[in-house]
């Protein structure tokens, strides 16, 4: 039986795919794996992870069948906490996080994907929290994420009026990060998870952890941290691997070993 998330490793970059055909839909199977898949990413630690499903879409949303099963406002609150939960698990892996979205990429996998440190989008990508569509706000982050991106204008309008919108579009919002042809989606997002795999992994993971200090509590607050966040690297290999290599051969020769 296919599984509808996999974890596969390829060196020191992760790949997780969606694959419950035709429209990888999200329901207690899918959800699970994600779960699954995200508790051993963060016990393997790798040092990219690249987010990427199988068949013409990401996904076209949630099955219905998963609300209509709710007893109450106390069990919906229980599913939201834990989808919250999981966003929030991506958004703080300690190293760089691709994501590659093509055809639909609806709720759920716009969540995700906003939790995401890089979202690559092909030229027929459409992206959409059509929530208000049953009735219901987008409950894994994805709101506040988009916000975040784009400005709470772009955030109300995106989930008010629960449209799609294209890539370019996206683009334009300043949500997605790069557009490229759907025949290019695939090498180029995994291009670039192998590029980051193989960077500096305790950098990236400082950078993130400097812009969430930003995103809590602003410049001020940044600016007090950077201090630690920055002076920590000093413990690394990785930065006295890449400061011997610049004397040695000049920029860009430097091969990091992630620790």
């Amino acid at each position: 039986m296919r599984e509808p998330v996999t974890l596969e490793r390829e060196g020191d970059l992760a790949v997780v795919t969606f694959d419950s055909p035709p429209l990888n839909l999200f329901d207690d199977a899918l959800s699970a794996g994600l779960t699954e898949a995200v508790g051993e990413l963060e016990r393997s630690a790798p040092r990219a992870v690249l987010f990427r499903a199988q068949g013409r879409v990401v996904s076209a949303g949630v099955d219905v069948k998963v609300f209509a099963a709710l007893k109450d406002a106390e069990e919906a609150r229980g599913l939201f906490d834990g989808l919250v939960d999981v966003a929030r698990r991506v958004d703080h892996l300690p190293c760089p996080t691709v994501f590659s979205a093509h055809g639909l990429c609806l709720t759920w996998a716009f969540e995700l994907a906003l939790a995401c440190d890089i979202l690559i989008a092909s030229t027929s990508a459409q992206f959409g929290l059509v929530e208000s569509r049953v009735g219901l706000t987008p409950a894994m982050g994805g709101t506040q994420r988009l916000a975040e991106r784009a400005g709470t204008g772009r955030a109300r309008e995106f989930v008010m009026t629960g449209d799609l919108y294209d890539a370019a579009t996206m683009e334009r919002w300043n949500v997605v990060n790069r557009v490229v042809s759907d025949e290019e989606i695939g090498d180029a997002a995994r291009a670039l998870a192998e590029r980051l795999a193989v960077g500096p992994t305790p950098a990236h993971a400082a950078t993130k952890e400097l812009l969430h200090s930003y995103l809590e509590g602003g410049v001020e607050r940044a600016n007090n941290d950077i201090g630690r966040i920055a002076g920590d690297l000093w413990n690394t290999e990785d930065l006295h691997t890449g400061v011997a290599s610049f004397l040695a051969d000049g920029p860009g020769k430097a091969r990091f070993s992630g620790r």
